[in-house]
């Protein structure tokens, strides 16, 4: 078996957002589609940046110690884990339902090639505390890798491909094997 790169693991249909939408459709967007981030382009489709329930949480507590800013990157890269405990998040809901996703988003894209081995993506994962990579060719977002692709690879399951919300196909179809020939 050769080793496995970005291409093999990633999810190829990426949900995506666009920072003009509200909180409140976001919420929405999260619940219809079982997700828990999504991609975040502007109006030209340019990928911006990344939101998740962690920001969604955040926003939600309005924690006084806490202050976001993004010329701060170490901002980002640390868990949620650290600043809020699990009766915190359970009792947030969104207040004001006409803040907009760039208010709330993690402007830092953290992507791979779809060349990037399995091993480093997991890696930078790791190292920056994050629960998705995308997968980039040149400024196309191509795929994503979350956590949930790899746990897959334990489970002997295939990686989901989403299927494209116009076309006739169910809105999950399983795509082949986790393991790659050689």
């Amino acid at each position: 078996m050769k080793t496995m790169k970005a291409r093999d693991l990633m999810t190829r249909y990426v949900l995506t957002v666009t920072e003009s939408m509200q909180v409140a459709e976001l919420a929405s967007f999260f619940t219809e589609n079982e997700i828990t981030g999504a991609a975040v382009k502007n109006a030209q489709g340019k990928l911006v940046g990344v939101v998740s329930l962690s920001d969604l949480a955040m926003h939600a507590s309005k924690r006084d110690d806490i202050v976001r800013s993004e010329f701060n990157p170490d901002f980002y890269v640390r868990g949620w884990e650290e600043i809020y405990n699990r009766e915190e998040v359970a009792g947030l809901h969104v207040e004001q339902m006409d803040v907009l996703i760039r208010d709330v988003m993690n402007p830092a894209v953290y992507s791979v090639t779809e060349d990037t081995q399995i091993a480093e993506i997991a890696q930078r994962m790791l190292e920056l505390r994050i629960h998705r990579m995308f997968v980039m060719r040149g400024d196309e977002l191509t795929g994503i890798v979350s956590t949930t692709d790899f746990l897959r690879l334990f489970v002997d399951e295939p990686p989901a491909v989403m299927a494209d919300p116009g076309s006739d196909a169910e809105s999950v179809r399983w795509a082949g094997s986790a393991e790659v020939p050689s």
